[in-house]
């Protein structure tokens, strides 16, 4: 009702014409179509009491129905309680009697209660007084403000439109207390007179346009429609589609249940009604589409679609990759997981998704080298696809998925923004693959990944406190990130790979090489060998790094090293490919040191300008298992390398010289000059490549023992486990534990920003939410609007 205090000002101030005359027609019309619809209020309201009328009889005939099924009760328990049956005793009988004795006089009471008139009565009064305070409008003042009377010829008075200002006092808003009868209980309302006062004393000093635009552009009323547009969502061209209506629903329905009809021999018509149910159907399924389209919601399987799926016969086990990068980046961890995913997938035995990062395009820019940029997630996918396609000679059949990630300047490198493990389904949440389990989990909350699956392997790609350490202040961040690993790795997986013994040393952790060279390499190497082997030389070309430009990927250590030994190493001129933040520093650095490192522009490994070099140097400390050095045995080159755990692997390659001391790398890098690689025998290629990469990750990660249980074993194991108090796991409460701690830790948005989060990453932004198809990022639960 008080909305029409301001509905009112803008009909009587916005213009000098009556709001009846605006619209078109007299003022007599236009009152008389407010007391119509006033009539009608007052009409509906009489049919609701009505209706309570109703259904307050309908009760009470339904009252009088128990009372009989209580008589026949009663007098059904008394005829039963006799002792006619001789099985019965005598004692049984007496309590049988004495039971229905005590019930009856309550059941009489209650009776007596419900079926007095009264009863009904109160019920009635209840429903249809009102129990609180009435305020009406006086619509004779309505009139008022709208005509006035003016005296003609003859003495005769006659009701003309105001052609004045419309004052708020003409407004008489009548209070009605309970209890008051008549016309005498009328009067203002207290809050209406103090209201009426100050708009009195406004109208004064100002104009009727100046009071409307004033109250249009007010502050309250900007914050109001601010309030709104807060607790309102909009889907994606959520406005131009209506809801499903009834009909649709109920076609939907019976579609749906089919196969139900068919085993009860309802079939459909002849051809002709065939024909036109197709096209039915045909628009219902677009019509459904653009709704759940405009909505955002993604619902799988459907009402009988989920039966006919569940066939255990048919069900493959599911393996989800997660990874922290994605091409064309061309890092560690958007490679080896790619390589990974194709080749679980290639035995056909499981199903594989691999979900990488989506960047949005002010990312990519950052990221993605030559300013490569992807306008939808399909693109990059084909991108991703040919690449790999190109590389090993298969086609592989597996999923690529999308979550939503953000670039971290400072860390250099995609952190996930929400909850990661939320893209991969229930139905598919059996076996997870954590590409960086603690990169991925640093500010993860969301979903524990051993609670939603059933076994969870993390690969342990890079030495992340070895980075930390050279930065600012690195020995106390690397204290926390030490100890936030541990948490991270007990609370998420349930066996941990590390690729060498250079990273940290983390819970359920052991040491194996699980990833393997790209086939590319393998062929380079070969076609090499055959050209030896004919009496070619194959390479002509001396020594080369490659790398990415940044300190910590070896060009600290190979400008120390090439410092130091500059007349030893004088005659040595190395080329160095790489691309990076750091590109224009390392230059300087080098040329203000008069090296000799010519320094070119990145290019992938297997570009045919990197073929004939013999000797590859690598002197990073920093690596976990370089990819490069793999790439570099593979194509039969010579590696001088640092003697480092990180290393390890490569040590049973003749072709690997590894070094102690600065003295002893350059005596390696002389003897690699001068000398002739070994050519590669079947067994190092195999050790090399993919096929035996994989067959390690298999036993390592208890992968083939987990593959060749039922998942429906798995599942009342762990519920066997969980509902079992007599032998607590001690082990398990403790990460339980962590992984709660953890969780609070990274819900605070205070903590997240203090420990180096990307502001606002704790669910993905709205142009993730445009791009990925994904429910806005406020929705936590998608609700249809009705």
């Amino acid at each position: 009702m008080n909305n029409f205090i301001p509905q009112a000002v803008t009909s009587a101030s916005t213009s000098r014409t009556s709001p009846a005359t605006a619209a078109g027609g007299s003022p007599a019309s236009a009152l008389s179509f407010i007391s119509k619809g006033w009539r009608e209020v007052r009409d509906s309201a009489d049919a609701d009491i009505r209706l309570m009328r109703d259904r307050a009889n309908s009760f009470k005939n339904l009252a009088s129905s128990l009372d009989r099924e209580l008589e026949n009760f009663i007098n059904s328990a008394s005829a039963f309680s006799v002792p006619a049956i001789k099985s019965y005793s005598a004692s049984n009988s007496s309590t049988e009697i004495d039971f229905v004795k005590k019930l009856q006089p309550k059941l009489s009471e209650f009776r007596r209660v419900y079926s007095s008139p009264d009863f009904s009565r109160k019920v009635l009064e209840k429903w249809s007084r009102p129990t609180t305070p009435r305020i009406r409008i006086d619509l004779s003042a309505i009139k008022n403000a709208m005509l006035e009377e003016v005296e003609v010829d003859g003495g005769e008075r006659l009701r003309q439109s105001r052609r004045g200002n419309v004052r708020f006092t003409d407004f008489r808003w009548d209070w009605k207390g309970e209890g008051e009868e008549g016309e005498e209980g009328f009067k203002d309302w207290e809050p209406i007179r103090a209201l009426k006062t100050k708009l009195k004393d406004f109208e004064v000093k100002k104009s009727p346009d100046e009071i409307f635009g004033a109250w249009k552009n007010s502050e309250l009323v900007e914050k109001f429609k601010a309030s709104l547009k807060a607790f309102r969502w909009d889907s994606l061209d959520s406005k131009e589609v209506p809801p499903l209506d009834v009909p649709e629903l109920l076609a939907y329905f019976v579609r749906q249940s089919e196969p139900f009809l068919d085993q009860l021999g309802v079939r459909k018509g002849g051809e002709s009604s065939m024909v036109e149910g197709d096209n039915i159907n045909d628009e219902l399924d677009l019509r459904i589409a653009s709704v759940l389209q405009s909505t955002g919601h993604h619902y799988e399987g459907g009402f009988w679609s989920d039966l006919m799926k569940q066939n255990p016969s048919e069900k493959k086990r599911h393996v989800a990759i997660v990874t922290t990068a994605s091409l064309p980046w061309m890092t560690g961890t958007a490679v080896n997981p790619l390589f990974r995913a194709a080749y679980l997938a290639k035995s056909a035995k499981q199903k594989v998704t691999l979900l990488v990062p989506w960047l949005c395009k002010s990312d990519q820019e950052l990221v993605y080298p030559n300013k490569l940029t992807f306008n939808s997630p399909e693109e990059q996918e084909d991108y991703i696809r040919n690449w790999l396609e190109e590389r090993i000679g298969f086609k592989a059949d597996f999923k690529i998925s999308f979550y939503p990630g953000k670039f971290s300047k400072e860390r250099r490198s995609i952190l996930p923004a929400g909850d990661t493990s939320q893209f991969i389904s229930s139905k598919e949440a059996d076996i997870a693959i954590l590409e960086e389990p603690e990169h991925l989990n640093w500010y993860h909350h969301g979903n524990r990944w051993t609670d939603k699956f059933n076994h969870v392997v993390g690969v342990v790609h890079t030495n992340y406190l070895e980075y930390i350490k050279r930065e600012k202040n690195g020995a106390i961040q690397a204290f926390f990130v030490k100890h936030i690993n541990n948490i991270v790795a007990r609370a998420h997986c349930h066996k941990v790979l590390r690729l060498s013994a250079a990273t940290q040393d983390l819970p359920k952790s052991i040491i194996c090489n699980v990833h393997g060279v790209n086939p590319k390499f393998l062929e380079i190497g070969e076609k090499l060998a055959s050209e030896r082997a004919a009496g070619q030389q194959a390479f002509p070309k001396g020594a080369y790094f490659l790398g990415k430009m940044v300190w910590a990927k070896g060009y600290r250590e190979l400008i120390d090293l090439f410092s130091k030994h500059k007349n030893e190493l004088g005659s040595l001129n190395l080329d160095v490919f790489g691309n990076g933040e750091d590109a224009h520093e390392v230059q300087n650095t080098a040329k203000k040191l008069n090296l000799s490192l010519n320094f070119q522009k990145g290019r992938d490994h297997a570009d045919d300008s990197l073929h004939r070099y013999k000797v590859f140097i690598n002197p990073s400390v920093s690596d976990v298992l370089c990819t490069a050095t793999a790439e570099a045995l593979a194509m039969g080159k010579i590696v001088v390398c640092a003697d480092h755990p990180s290393n390890e692997f490569f040590r049973s390659f003749p072709n690997c010289l590894t070094y102690q001391t600065s003295e002893d790398f350059v005596t390696k890098v002389k003897e690699a000059l001068v000398k002739e690689p070994e050519p590669l025998t079947p067994e190092q290629r195999y050790k090399l490549s993919w096929e035996a990469a994989t067959e390690r990750f298999m036993e390592h990660s208890d992968l083939e023992k987990v593959l060749g249980m039922d998942q429906s074993s798995i599942k009342s194991n762990k519920n066997f486990m969980s509902k079992s108090v007599s032998m607590p796991n001690l082990s398990d409460m403790v990460d339980g534990g962590l992984a709660l701690a953890h969780y609070c830790f990274t819900g605070s948005e205070l903590l997240r920003l203090a420990t180096g989060a990307i502001p606002g990453s704790r669910n993905y932004d709205k142009q993730h939410s445009k791009d990925l198809n994904l429910l806005p990022p406020q929705v936590e639960n998608p609700i249809y609007h009705w």
